[in-house]
């Protein structure tokens, strides 16, 4: 029943996300002023201040920034509905950019590159030294690949039709990054013959289990 009901809940999440997507591109390919686009537009700022607030200790330090945002967001409105192509622009590319950074940061001498990481929480422990060589270079090349998104998507943006931008990043940007997945593993198989059992999905998992014991302990 608890493995139907995360089924179910995973599949809702998709609904959503696809949902979103056909309405971003419709406002987009439109080029109509609208209500909707505005909506659409705050929605994933929306997101992200409500889940920051619920992580504050203070209730009524949280309910303060939400409440905060939506007076914001009500003044800033008519100024949002005349440029939503532009702040879907910069949501997308500030999305890649965290990811960017992300990963190029963990590349510092003094770190462990991210890759390497999450092979060690898939295999359970210290990674042989092939293996941690070609974490590095999976780095890299995730690096690569989102400040590759992050050029292709300003370059479409300012010298293409909105529209055109629209249907790559809502309908093309998750599958290339399914597909960067699916390149790796191919060639991971033909690198490393020892490989972990376990996969991507592993990682996320443990990654969020490592979180959550580490919140418990903090408080």
């Amino acid at each position: 029943m608890q493995e139907a009901l995360k089924i179910m809940r995973g599949m809702a999440v998709a609904l959503v996300i696809v949902l979103y997507a056909v309405l971003v591109h419709h406002v987009n390919a439109s080029g109509q002023v609208s209500l909707l686009g505005a909506l659409l537009a705050l929605a994933p700022l929306l997101l992200i201040t409500v889940t920051f607030s619920w992580s504050i200790t203070s209730k009524l330090i949280g309910f303060s920034l939400v409440m905060a945002f939506c007076i914001i967001a009500w003044w800033t409105l008519p100024f949002i509905e005349q440029h939503t192509g532009l702040i879907f622009w910069l949501q997308d590319i500030g999305l890649m950019l965290i990811l960017l950074v992300t990963f190029a940061r963990t590349l510092l001498p003094s770190r462990k590159p991210l890759c390497a990481h999450f092979a060690e929480m898939i295999n359970g422990g210290t990674l042989p030294i092939a293996h941690e060589r070609y974490a590095y270079k999976v780095t890299v090349a995730w690096v690569g690949f989102f400040a590759l998104m992050v050029l292709i998507s300003s370059l479409l943006f300012f010298f293409s039709p909105l529209a055109t931008w629209s249907l790559f990043v809502n309908f093309l940007t998750l599958p290339l990054v399914a597909l960067m997945f699916i390149a790796e593993f191919m060639v991971r198989k033909q690198v490393l013959t020892d490989l972990p059992t376990g996969n991507v999905l592993d990682a996320v998992r443990a990654y969020l289990n490592n979180s959550k014991n580490n919140s418990k302990r903090t408080h």
